[in-house]
């Protein structure tokens, strides 16, 4: 069956879905800086079966960094960290918590994206990507139609 990516989801948005977790693949939530022109941003992500670090794959909550001070990057980690636990590993200009708590749910996420917004002056913009559901249960888990990235078959 098909992958669907919903983008350019607000916080708010997030309220309203009812989907089947299970068929959430992974997620994101782009915590942007104003002016957005200067590309300041931290993105916190998931993937359901791990994201890649060196030849292995991670659990657990990720996020990547960009233009952000490298001294305000402990306080992101620790907030991360007090809500989801994991092991801090670095690569690059990304920080996995290895282990962490997994969230799949539209409330965590939008609950979690509206605390990074207060918390690291930031505006949050959230992606999804499901798959094995039918245009007809997307429907029904209220996701808008208008914000469909559709997703080429295997």
């Amino acid at each position: 069956m098909a992958r669907s990516r919903y983008w350019k989801i607000t916080p708010d948005e997030m309220d309203g879905f009812d989907y089947d977790e299970n068929k959430l693949l992974n997620w994101e939530i782009k915590c942007i800086r104003e002016p957005e022109d200067e590309a300041h941003f931290i993105g916190v992500f998931m993937y359901r079966h791990g994201t890649a670090y060196d030849y292995e794959s991670v659990k657990g909550i990720c996020y990547f960094h960009n233009n952000i001070d490298r001294k305000e990057l402990p306080k992101v980690t620790s907030f991360l960290q007090g809500k989801f636990n994991g092991k801090e590993m670095e690569k690059g200009e990304r920080i996995f918590l290895k282990d962490s708590k997994e969230i799949f749910s539209s409330k965590d996420i939008g609950a979690l994206a509206k605390e990074m917004e207060v918390n690291f002056n930031t505006k949050a913009v959230i992606s999804l990507e499901f798959e094995d559901l039918t245009p007809e249960q997307l429907k029904e888990a209220g996701m808008p139609e208008a914000k469909i990235l559709p997703i080429p078959g295997k």
